[in-house]
């Protein structure tokens, strides 16, 4: 993409609203825009970004065996009245009334519509096991809405919700989504730990909290610094096969948020040297709530015995708009955004130096070209911004690799290969530069 013709508004001043590094770095690169508070339109660069995320959800939930579905935003209060919820779950909840006086509510979860789904679709333990999932917008109305799209009243959310005969089987679903959220955010280049949290108003006896460790994280959090190293699954994992010793492997060890958090039991189990006491954000929270929903809304399906049971539900959220927010927190530095090449806007930003100049032209347009064949996804500064202006821009946006092209260079036959992440700089033919960006962006491309 050149950027002359691409829409990147980026602000030189950090806005004064802004009050953390991951809304301030958005807005300065033109990710997003507020149109109300706690709601944002998506300008093209982080759009970009937010369908990269979007697509490395999707693909681990398809891998996994979960079906993709879309249900509505407006859903009935009448679906919520039958679980319990419509009046428990506070004022978060918008509720409206169409033109008929009927009460509707713009869904800030989806339990009780896929329920109604499921229940009025498998009638027989023949059907089962089943996991459905959507990525859709959800709505819920924060009393003071903060920190960008980290705590927005809008958002892009991934739910899944999974139905079995029974416990046991429930908890193999449970443990298919807990080894799913391990890779998908690996291959987004983070490392989630989980956590075991609070069920809040989802429900359940069993839940765990995906949280990624940042500097200027949300909360405290303390683990073993074992699950720190510790490599996902790969993608050879078995999920139709026993999960448990994975789980095992990754539960064992001490972690918990400062809601959960035990000193005695940190300092019992946990050697002084491996003890990790560190700031994180959630970005996926997964939840085993058995029959709370499906028994007061009759979802049932007939079982072996020809008897009627309630179905073991499961619900697996990850926060898609907030994954934008929670990557920037966790990756950035004094200059901007420190993208991972997998959920990058562009993998490589080419700096034309003298747009205009017959030669710097050729040589960046031959770059560019040859990239772009290659299927890497550039954008391209053909700008006649000066210098100092094109490389503030790079480095604000983030993108991981950066080739440099001027007028002197080519007269040498040479460009500049910057990576973003440290800044480290090389010179080396033009040639050369575009071999060796192309296999960076190859190899770093899944990290998974």
């Amino acid at each position: 993409m050149r950027l002359t013709r691409f829409f990147l508004p980026v602000l030189r001043e950090t806005p004064k609203e802004a009050e953390i590094i991951s809304h301030q770095l958005m807005l300065r690169a033109a990710m997003v825009k507020q149109a109300s508070a706690g709601i944002y339109s998506w300008l093209p660069l982080g759009y970009r970004v937010l369908k990269k995320i979007e697509q490395i959800v999707r693909e681990e939930q398809n891998r996994s065996g979960a079906i993709e579905v879309l249900m509505p935003t407006i859903q009935s209060a009448d679906l919520w009245r039958q679980s319990g919820r419509y009046d428990a779950y506070g004022k978060e909840m918008l509720r409206i009334k169409d033109r008929h006086e009927r009460d509707m509510l713009y869904g800030p979860t989806n339990e009780e519509q896929i329920t109604e789904i499921f229940r009025d679709s498998v009638k027989s333990y023949k059907d089962l096991p089943r996991n459905l999932y959507h990525i859709q917008w959800k709505f819920r109305d924060e009393v003071r809405p903060r920190f960008g799209v980290m705590r927005g009243r809008e958002f892009l959310m991934k739910d899944a919700y999974s139905f079995d005969l029974n416990a046991e089987a429930a908890r193999h679903a449970y443990n298919r989504m807990f080894v799913a959220y391990l890779r998908t955010f690996a291959r987004m280049g983070l490392k989630a730990i989980p956590m075991a949290a609070d069920t809040g108003p989802i429900g359940g006896h069993l839940s765990h909290e995906f949280i990624i460790l940042a500097d200027t994280g949300e909360s405290q959090v303390y683990c073993h610094t074992d699950l720190v190293e510790m490599p996902v699954p790969g993608k050879d994992v078995d999920f139709d096969g026993d999960l448990s010793p994975i789980i095992k492997q990754w539960t064992s060890q001490y972690a918990a948020t400062d809601e959960k958090h035990d000193a005695a039991k940190f300092a019992a189990e946990v050697p002084a040297d491996k003890q990790v006491s560190a700031r994180g954000i959630e970005v996926g929270h997964i939840f085993y709530f058995g029959t709370k929903y499906s028994e007061p809304m009759g979802c049932k399906v007939q079982g072996p015995d020809g008897k009627l049971v309630a179905v073991h539900m499961g619900s697996y959220g990850v926060g898609v708009s907030r994954l934008v927010g929670g990557i920037i927190e966790a990756s950035h530095d004094d200059a901007g955004c420190v993208w991972p090449v997998p959920v990058a806007p562009f993998e490589v930003g080419l700096v034309n130096l003298k747009s205009g100049d017959k030669d710097t032209d050729a040589a960046a347009n031959a770059v560019y070209e040859k990239l772009t064949n290659a299927g890497i996804d550039v954008l391209y500064d053909d700008t006649d911004e000066r210098a100092g202006g094109k490389f503030a821009t790079m480095d604000v946006i983030g993108l991981p690799y950066q080739i440099v092209i001027g007028p002197k260079g080519v007269k040498a036959g040479e460009a500049e290969i910057k990576t973003r992440k440290g800044g480290a700089k090389e010179t080396i033919g033009i040639d050369a530069a575009v071999a060796k960006v192309i296999d960076l962006v190859t190899t770093g491309r899944d990290l998974a």
